[in-house]
């Protein structure tokens, strides 16, 4: 089915998030050895369930839960996320905006997605960020807001890409969206109407379905 919106997800999806963690905690002089990023971004999960607060305080906070990192280092750590590096083909998002409006569902916070969107050279069609919303992914209130937003409702005409089935491809296929699982260096998979090595992939797809 040609879409009428493709929404993704930012951090590990566009953003290379562990690549970010990791030299930052390395910079801070605490090298990550295998197994550590995963225990962040669990810790990281768990604070997302409780009463809201925005990603760079729960960054700090999983660090020194996971790390037992001091209060000092952790806030060093958590103000470069802004900075994390973009995956290669990121900018593959401009030419996928002349196809089909494209918008970015993020569990971040709104200066994130100004420097993101800063970094990239343009803007996204739709830009929601768990700050804006005061919630965070997999809850699908998430992709109820970004149907408020757009006013697309959920159906296979809006297209969901992540490199997460646990925070969004579950959730998304659930609500009746078409999905599209991106293969990243850390990803979660699970069953998707698509699976792609990358965004140019996806770009070819939606060239032959438009």
């Amino acid at each position: 089915m040609r879409p009428r919106l493709i929404t993704f997800d930012v951090f590990g999806t566009i953003l290379d998030w562990k690549t970010g963690i990791e030299s930052a905690c390395r910079d801070a002089g605490r090298v990550l050895v295998a197994g550590e990023f995963d225990r962040i971004i669990d810790v990281q999960g768990r604070l997302e369930r409780e009463a809201f607060a925005d990603y760079e305080s729960i960054t700090q906070r999983s660090l020194r839960v996971a790390l037992g990192m001091d209060q000092h280092a952790a806030a060093g750590i958590a103000g470069t996320i802004a900075q994390w590096p973009l995956y290669p083909d990121a900018p593959v998002l401009r030419s996928l905006m002349e196809i089909v409006p494209c918008g970015a569902m993020t569990n971040s916070d709104r200066r994130h997605g100004q420097a993101i969107q800063q970094r990239l050279g343009f803007r996204l069609t739709a830009w929601l960020c768990a700050e804006d919303i005061q919630l965070y992914k997999p809850n699908p209130d998430f992709w109820r807001r970004m149907s408020e937003a757009t006013g697309v409702p959920p159906s296979p005409a809006w297209w969901h890409v992540s490199a997460y089935a646990d925070y969004d491809i579950e959730v998304a296929g659930q609500l009746g969206l078409t999905t599209v699982f991106v293969e990243r260096p850390h990803a979660k998979r699970g069953p998707a109407s698509h699976i792609v090595p990358d965004l140019e992939a996806l770009r070819r797809i939606l060239s032959e379905t438009t």
